[in-house]
């Protein structure tokens, strides 16, 4: 590791921190963005079958808070449902906003090092660019070997940028479009349970769930 790290002088260290960085965050989203921790199908259709039959109580309602992100939405537009159509939404609205700002924790890190780790190869770059000019003015150019072995230490450096930003960019738009797909389904959840509460609208509900 370090015959790597090495010729690319001290630019190296920050790159190989970031490259850390995005790696557990890549890992840590992975396991928390899964549709069956955040919006799992079972809450939900346990949730309506309750409604159905009008088994919904204090203590199923609690169950149902703690099981999942969406679960917390639910249960909070259900604990104001008696406050009426406006101040249930306002409690889904509030709840959400909660919960999509959980989401998207650690993405916005995540695009920053997808931005600056190009910047800080492009800096090690230059810097070493730098000292290979020192040389030609102390040495002259009579060794090509040596220069070209100081032009090649210095293009590690943008290498190195290039290889932790792009799979952190790539990453982090997958991230920010699995949110942004789960934030839609689970307005769609809490628009129907709003319509269901209030009259607006049917459930229908079998041995597998809400239809």
């Amino acid at each position: 590791m370090l015959e790597l790290l090495r010729p690319g002088g001290f630019i190296m260290i920050p790159l190989l921190i970031c490259s850390i960085l995005a790696l557990a965050i890549i890992i840590e989203r992975f396991y928390a963005l899964r549709i069956s921790r955040v919006a799992p199908a079972a809450t939900t259709n346990e949730l309506w079958r309750l409604i159905k039959k009008k088994e919904l109580n204090s203590r199923r309602l609690k169950a149902i808070q703690e099981s999942s992100p969406i679960g917390r939405i639910m249960a909070a537009g259900l604990s104001n449902a008696k406050h009426g159509r406006d101040i249930m939404k306002e409690s889904i609205e509030h709840e959400a906003s909660q919960v999509v700002h959980e989401l998207e924790r650690f993405l916005n890190p995540l695009g920053t090092i997808a931005v600056i780790t190009p910047l800080l190869g492009l800096l090690g770059t230059v810097i070493g660019m730098i000292k290979v000019f020192s040389q030609i003015q102390l040495a002259g150019v009579g060794d090509p070997g040596v220069l070209a072995g100081g032009i090649s230490e210095a293009l590690i450096t943008t290498a190195a940028g290039l290889t932790v930003a792009i799979p952190a960019l790539i990453f982090h738009r997958f991230f920010i479009r699995r949110v942004d797909e789960m934030v839609v389904n689970m307005e769609q959840e809490a628009i129907k349970l709003v319509e269901v509460v209030h009259g607006d609208r049917d459930i229908i509900v079998d041995e597998g769930g809400e239809q």
